[in-house]
């Protein structure tokens, strides 16, 4: 009985441990990338956990007012409260040039400059870094302005955001892979998915990790 008051009277820590910024970590990004909150079970895919583990961390989060969660619903995370990136825990990925996200448009592979990014999210793999030009990504989270972080990799699955050199001009786009069928699909009503023809040349340059929202940055 001693036992159980003294839990009950135990007031939470004011700050997170490791394995509640990660989770809050990985919120925001699928939030950025997604537009929609994570499921307990997307969440527990991204981190590598168990979902019961994930509940845990959310549960805390939510007491400690990083997070707000509507019950009975499986998509009802809103973040709250965000914590700033450690500098310790921050590496440098090279901005190599502008990438059309509307009609497909050569990258100039030039380093212009470098974005500070959380090491958990390029934790392993070359990484580079793309600024985003128009708004056919709209729905995945990118918009003029932004920079979307990119795991250099030559091959992608269906589903995954990728920069994509498609017969040598380079877009950023959703892969889309039905049989022999592939397409690059934008995230706006607006555009019409791109179909890969067979003599084609598609080359994958790699998957976007994470977007940096630089606009909103800049205004806050």
């Amino acid at each position: 009985m001693a036992g159980q008051r003294a839990r009950r009277g135990r007031r939470p820590i004011s700050g997170l441990t490791e394995p509640q910024q990660k989770t809050l970590a990985a919120v925001q990004e699928w939030l950025a990338r997604n537009h929609v909150p994570p499921t307990m079970q997307e969440l527990a895919d991204a981190l590598g956990i168990a979902p019961a583990s994930v509940h845990e961390q959310i549960t805390q989060l939510v007491r400690k007012g990083y997070l707000h969660r509507e019950p009975r619903k499986a998509r009802s995370l809103t973040v709250v409260r965000q914590v700033p990136p450690d500098p310790a825990g921050l590496v440098s990925v090279p901005i190599v040039g502008t990438v059309v996200a509307g009609m497909p448009l050569l990258a100039e592979e030039n380093v212009e400059g470098e974005v500070l990014v959380d090491a958990a999210q390029v934790r392993s793999g070359r990484h580079f870094a793309l600024r985003v030009s128009g708004d056919s990504m709209q729905d995945a989270g990118m918009q003029t302005g932004d920079l979307v972080v990119v795991r250099q990799q030559p091959v992608a699955e269906n589903g995954d955001i990728v920069v994509a050199l498609l017969d040598g001009e380079a877009t950023v786009k959703r892969l889309s892979i039905q049989g022999h069928e592939i397409e690059l699909r934008p995230e706006n009503s607006r555009y019409r998915p791109i179909p890969v023809a067979p003599d084609a040349d598609l080359r994958v340059l790699g998957k976007v990790v994470a977007v940096r929202r630089i606009q909103q940055e800049q205004n806050e």
